[in-house]
């Protein structure tokens, strides 16, 4: 009530950019603050429920719903998104070396479409300004994630230098790692999803991540690969064979889209990655095919669209044994997580599920 009776219109008054660095350094400042990471938990936290819990790549998550990447691009609120009811949180997309992004103005709203259009292109601080948020952490009450992409200057047949560089800098901070090769706002990294570049680029970071696994003694922790929605079926099925066979732990479906289908708002002449509610079918659709290919096998993220419960819930069941949300987060605010969860308790209870788990891929029984 607070976020869409108050603080909804002051932000939506504001320019997106300025709007979004305000809430980020918000969370960064509250948490600073004794006592405002509690109150916030108390405000907002999502209670423990054992038929949402999930474990999945030997790291337990105390609910599906987790953060999309692309909000704390350095990782300087993971304290205030472990807080406010994520069952985990996406860092990044962070490149080995900062870099300002992609020109101003690149952020778009379109509200009668509940969708935003970014130009970001991977602005950042870098790994190292990365590390060192990560490493002031005080909460460690749910996963973090930490998205890897390459540096816009860094062409593509050195793109893997960039991912192991990220790596070597932020393993110790992250619980498990997102290979970015998806976002349409830094030219030719789509390109990298295809073929023998995806081949050797993943090669590289599973040899890397296993380098640092054996400096610390541990076992290797587990790497994503998000992919685009905007691939025809058959470079989907050969990226998704691709991912498979590299050994990787599982697929984030998806990344933002360029297509403006169905769009109404004057800001869909916009350049750049579209995400929110048009993606919602679209990403759905993705998984079911990366469910079905793969026989249940390779562990999905479904991101892209979700709004209520039932968007969460159709998701799982076509494959997704967790889920992230984005755009919904600007549009509710942060009461959108207890909605989530709370109704995807509620359609389990409905089917006669005693976890979530048993819900995942559901509709290819």
């Amino acid at each position: 009530m607070l976020y869409s009776s108050i603080l909804k219109p002051v932000f939506f008054q504001m320019d997106p950019e300025k709007a979004h660095h305000l809430v980020i350094d918000g969370l960064h400042t509250a948490g600073r603050v004794p006592g405002m990471n509690n109150m916030l938990h108390a405000m907002y936290g999502v209670a423990d429920a054992p038929e949402l819990a999930v474990d999945l790549f030997g790291i337990h998550f105390p609910h599906p719903v987790g953060l999309a990447a692309g909000l704390d691009k350095n990782g300087v609120a993971a304290d205030g998104f472990s807080s406010i009811g994520f069952g985990f949180a996406e860092v990044g997309t962070v490149t080995p070396k900062g870099q300002p992004g992609n020109e101003l103005p690149r952020l778009f709203r379109l509200p009668s479409d509940e969708a935003l259009i970014n130009r970001m292109g991977f602005n950042n601080e870098g790994a190292e300004a990365m590390a060192r948020k990560l490493s002031q952490r005080k909460i460690h009450r749910i996963p973090i994630a930490v998205n890897v992409g390459k540096n816009k200057a860094t062409p593509n047949e050195r793109a893997h230098e960039d991912y192991r560089s990220c790596i070597q800098v932020l393993y110790p901070h992250g619980d498990f790692f997102v290979v970015n090769i998806s976002s349409p706002n830094t030219p030719d990294l789509r390109a990298l999803q295809h073929g023998d570049e995806l081949r050797t680029l993943l090669g590289e970071v599973l040899e890397e991540i296993g380098l640092q696994a054996s400096k610390l003694g541990s076992k290797a922790k587990p790497v994503l690969v998000k992919i685009a929605p905007d691939m025809t079926d058959e470079q989907l099925e050969l990226t998704v064979s691709t991912i498979k066979d590299s050994g990787v732990s599982g697929i984030i479906a998806s990344n933002t889209t360029i297509s403006r289908d169905g769009l109404t708002h004057p800001n869909a002449k916009e350049t750049g990655g579209l995400s929110g509610l048009p993606l919602r079918e679209r990403s759905t659709e993705v998984i079911r095919s990366v469910y079905r290919q793969t026989q249940g096998k390779l562990p999905i993220i479904g991101s892209g669209g979700i709004f209520t419960a039932d968007d969460a819930y159709d998701k799982i069941r076509a494959g997704a044994s967790l889920v992230e949300i984005y755009t919904a987060l600007i549009y509710k605010g942060p009461g959108v997580l207890r909605e989530l969860t709370n109704g995807l308790k509620e359609r389990l209870r409905k089917d006669g599920y005693r976890n979530i788990s048993e819900a995942v891929g559901a509709d290819h029984r």
